[in-house]
């Protein structure tokens, strides 16, 4: 249905015959802006200012204003009563969808009440009916975002689809189109010899496939990777690599689709690929960065889900590989996302890289006073076998290392399978036995000290020094 011809005419009124125009209206064209205005003035006062259309208008204001006054009770009783008694399944979503579009369905039924009392006065019903239209599509549309259970899409059909439908009932898509298909830009000759256009409407078009391929190829994305993880003959570094190739080469093909969807020649985006590849690479230097260090620590297996690692003060095991980072899970709980690049340049410990076996170090100090060190040895390689986590092979051993300033220093090495679960704790446990057997054995351990030894001074100073305090 077409309302009204987008296309005013131009009804703006001459210049008065031999009137110069002035430098003002030369420069802000005041004539032909009156001229604009006067047309519109003329379109209004033929087409709406009418006692039938000022009726209709009444009407649909009238609609929307008992639809909303009863649609919250329709949706209470749909609630209420409908709904718990609709058996488990289809029947009870459809009635759940029924008290949400209750609104819409109202509105819906007094447009059709009041358009039937206007056909039986034998008054114009168009905008009526128009309106009866774009309550159909509202009420379409809002079922369609129920279906589809996704925000962003739900989004896009209502905030897109719905404006497109009220502009074609009204009849205006059509010269929208025009406009938009008419700004346009030349990009070159194609193989055939013709002009190639680029329009407004093209990149529409275009930024509308891209968001669909770009959805398609994350969902197709999440898919393949799921099934990559299931193989169990792959190791954790290749379905990593596979992944995150599939998570860069999806995109891009789909913005490829998206350009070929709309007849751009990819050829003729080569001249411009140098500059674009420059500015992407000073704009996203970091970016691509940790893209390509990502792929270097996949590639070499130098980390891998799993692996129990430690980046600068973040000690935790890796969970999952990413394009820009490493996530890092800690004891704590805590998720570090640690940049790839990171690992490249800084380096990484990583504690299970061949083997998850690990050896930890616990210094430990003795006073001078000690006269069996072969007996501290002894006691530290007791409390520390006594631990579960400590294997058995390789033995702990317990080396004398220094005569400190204030100590005997031994140095307590064992191992352990697990550093997965902690180091502190089981380096904690070890100090813990090593602490009681020393007790029991009256074994002290020092702490900093220092001896002054002060020289005799002479009658004369002790007395400047007796004036000093008095």
């Amino acid at each position: 249905m077409r309302l009204f011809d987008s296309q005013i005419q131009d009804n703006s009124l001459p210049t008065r015959s031999g009137e110069e125009t002035s430098a003002f209206d030369q420069i802000f064209s005041i004539g032909e802006l009156r001229g604009q205005m006067e047309a519109i003035w003329f379109w209004t006062r033929d087409n709406i200012l009418k006692i039938g259309v000022l009726i209709e208008f009444g009407l649909i204001f009238g609609a929307f204003a008992v639809a909303g006054l009863v649609a919250p009770l329709v949706r209470t009783q749909i609630t209420r009563h409908l709904t718990p008694r609709a058996p488990e399944g289809l029947a009870r979503r459809a009635c759940h969808a029924l008290g949400l579009i209750a609104g819409p369905i109202m509105f819906f039924v007094m447009l059709n009440v009041a358009s039937l009392g206007m056909q039986i006065a034998a008054q114009s019903r168009s905008w009526l009916e128009a309106a009866i239209s774009l309550a159909l599509a509202w009420i379409v549309i809002r079922l369609v975002t129920l279906v589809i259970r996704s925000r962003f899409w739900s989004q896009v059909a209502f905030y897109i689809v719905w404006p497109l439908t009220a502009l074609d009932i009204f009849g205006v898509l059509d010269d929208i189109v025009f406009y938009l298909e008419a700004a346009a830009i030349p990009l070159g000759v194609d193989a055939s010899g013709e002009v190639r256009d680029l329009s407004a409407l093209d990149v529409i078009r275009g930024f509308m496939a891209f968001a669909a391929f770009f959805w398609l190829a994350n969902v197709m994305a999440g898919f393949l990777a799921k099934r990559v993880y299931e193989i169990e003959d792959l190791t954790p570094s290749l379905r990593a690599l596979i992944v995150k190739i599939l998570n860069v080469l999806l995109p891009v093909l789909a913005f490829f689709f998206a350009l070929q969807l709309i007849g751009v020649n990819i050829a003729a985006l080569a001249v411009f690929s140098g500059a674009v590849g420059l500015g992407l690479g000073l704009g996203l230097q970091k970016s691509v960065s940790n893209l390509l260090s990502g792929f270097t620590l996949i590639a070499d297996k130098s980390i891998k889900p799993g692996d129990v690692v430690g980046v600068g003060d973040t000690f935790g095991w890796v969970t999952s590989l990413g394009a820009r980072y490493v996530s890092i899970r800690t004891r704590d709980g805590t998720e570090h996302l640690v940049p790839n690049d990171k690992f490249i340049e800084q380096g990484v410990v990583n504690w299970s890289h061949a083997d998850k076996i690990v050896r930890l170090h616990a210094p430990i100090g003795v006073a001078y006073g000690t006269e069996d060190l072969r007996m501290v040895q002894k006691l530290c390689m007791e409390s520390v076998a006594s631990v579960d986590r400590v294997l058995d092979f390789p033995k702990p051993v317990c080396n004398l290392m220094e005569f400190d300033d204030s100590s005997i220093n031994f140095d307590l090495r064992f191992w352990i399978k697990d550093p997965e679960n902690g180091l502190s704790n089981v380096r904690s446990e070890v100090f813990l036995n090593v602490m009681d057997a020393f007790k029991a054995n009256g074994i002290a351990i020092p702490f900093p000290q220092r001896d002054l030894h002060l020289k005799s001074v002479s009658e004369d100073a002790a007395a400047k020094l007796s004036d000093l305090n008095d």
